[in-house]
């Protein structure tokens, strides 16, 4: 079975959404992200997806407090991204309240200190963030493009250790017209021992029985619930 993780990303402390990553292409759901996170709860979902976008762009952590809340406030499994850079930042994070820290640019920019973090906390309890345009690695909230191909990133961070990656494709999030299957396709017959999450362009039931098709282990959704082309009450025969 799939597992369901909606999104929730923080900006000025409160729910929106981009389209393709664009900053200047924001759109606010909800003031309140804790009155968010209890309605994903009270359907039946097990895990959120928190992500800190001004973290993200800025490269710390801005928005630890509405971790701290949710977290306090709900019983869900939160993951956790947006600005994690050092040592302090990814400990202040699991003493918030997150359960896994959601990494991505310091896998790139800084290899050996990600590394020792798998080996200080575990493959269990970071998520890394293959963040893709045109299979190539994007960091620092996607602001900046690399010549990283994603098969050889992967490759590099199996061999560290690493079990759990979200792979989301810029191009299609935030667009709703359909997830990147082929790319999912192509990371999972390569790399079949690990447990691949995808991010990006849900926008219909549909979409997330293709991606369990291809044993996908998670799927990451955020405007297609917000805009309700996918309501929470359909997600009930995923939820276990």
């Amino acid at each position: 079975m799939i597992e369901i993780i909606p999104a929730i990303d923080i900006i000025d402390g409160k729910c929106v959404r981009l389209s393709q990553g664009d900053y200047a292409q924001k759109k606010i759901y909800n003031e309140n992200p804790l009155e968010v996170a209890k309605q994903f709860e009270n359907a039946g979902i097990k895990r959120l997806h928190l992500v800190d976008l001004e973290g993200a762009k800025k490269g710390t952590i801005v928005n630890q407090k509405i971790l701290e809340t949710i977290a306090a406030r709900t019983n869900l499994v939160i993951d956790f991204g947006g600005g994690i850079k050092t040592d302090e930042d990814i400990q202040s994070v699991y003493n918030a309240g997150a359960d896994i820290a959601a990494i991505g640019s310091v896998a790139v920019k800084n290899p050996p200190l990600f590394s020792g973090w798998i080996k200080k906390y575990g493959t269990e309890k970071i998520l890394l963030g293959a963040d893709v345009q045109n299979e190539k690695i994007a960091v620092s909230g996607w602001t900046e493009q690399t010549e990283i191909s994603v098969f050889d990133f992967i490759r590099k961070n199996i061999d560290d250790g690493v079990k759990n990656i979200f792979c989301t494709d810029i191009s299609k999030d935030g667009m709703m017209n359909g997830t990147s299957v082929d790319l999912y396709k192509k990371i999972i017959q390569q790399f079949p021992e690990i447990n691949l999450i995808a991010s990006g362009g849900v926008a219909s039931i549909q979409d997330i029985v293709e991606l369990e098709e291809i044993k996908c282990q998670g799927i990451i959704i955020g405007k297609a619930i917000y805009e309700g082309t996918i309501q929470l009450s359909e997600l009930k025969p995923f939820l276990s």
